[in-house]
């Protein structure tokens, strides 16, 4: 369920320690004249996507989005229904694809985006999301997020957050709907990222996706693009 709108306490959340120590740490770091004050233009919130935002199983998101665009190219080359990776992404065999690994499988969704603009990438990744179910949920991926965190969010705004989204994800899948989602901005999403080319055709510039890997942004590769990014 999305975040805009949702009321900006920690309802759903079980009376324990998690939640008695989100209140406390929020409590001292926004007490004016404490000890442990932050100003609001110092508070930063960052926060994973896949598995702490929405649901990663039995795939992350990005990676049913992979499977309906490599359906497309195959529908043009059907050599590509005996090939690996993508034979296993066709027969959803989740066994083969997690022994590719996310990065792997990541890369290989940039691949069937390159040769586009950013501008031509976006409303694809939306229209996707408009539609597409998950398998066993049989709802909008969109809509399979986790209600307490989505609470979460709102509450830390509340207290003058920043929210960010930090995901191994791919950051223009994931900014195609953040703001939707989570009230959270386009420019408030940092992910992986495939390399850019700038071209100009017909006296316009555009920026086009290339079909290699800039950044896979996960592990101590988060906090480094935390640094690069937000300047924290």
């Amino acid at each position: 369920m999305a975040a805009t709108g949702k009321p900006s306490s920690l309802a759903t959340w079980n009376d324990g320690a998690a939640k008695s120590q989100i209140l406390d740490f929020v409590a001292r770091v926004t007490e004016q004249g404490g000890s442990d004050f932050v100003p609001p233009a110092e508070r930063i919130a960052t926060f994973d996507n896949d598995g702490t935002l929405w649901c990663e199983q039995p795939l992350f998101v990005q990676a049913f989005f992979l499977i309906d665009r490599v359906k497309e190219l195959a529908a043009k080359d059907p050599t590509l229904k005996e090939r690996q990776p993508f034979k296993a992404l066709l027969e959803l065999d989740l066994k083969t694809l997690m022994g590719f690994g996310k990065q792997a499988i990541l890369e290989l969704a940039f691949a069937t985006h390159s040769g586009m603009s950013e501008e031509e990438f976006e409303p694809i990744a939306r229209n996707w999301l408009a539609v597409a179910r998950h398998p066993s949920f049989g709802r909008l991926f969109k809509e399979c997020t986790y209600r307490p965190q989505c609470e979460l969010l709102n509450f830390l705004r509340l207290k003058g957050f920043k929210t960010y989204i930090v995901t191994g994800g791919g950051i223009d899948f994931v900014r195609a709907c953040s703001e939707e989602i989570y009230d959270i901005p386009r420019e408030q999403v940092i992910g992986s990222s495939q390399k850019l080319g700038f071209e100009v055709n017909e006296n316009r510039g555009e920026v086009m996706k290339l079909a290699e890997l800039n950044s896979f942004d996960d592990r101590e590769v988060k906090p480094q693009n935390i640094a690069l990014q937000i300047g924290w």
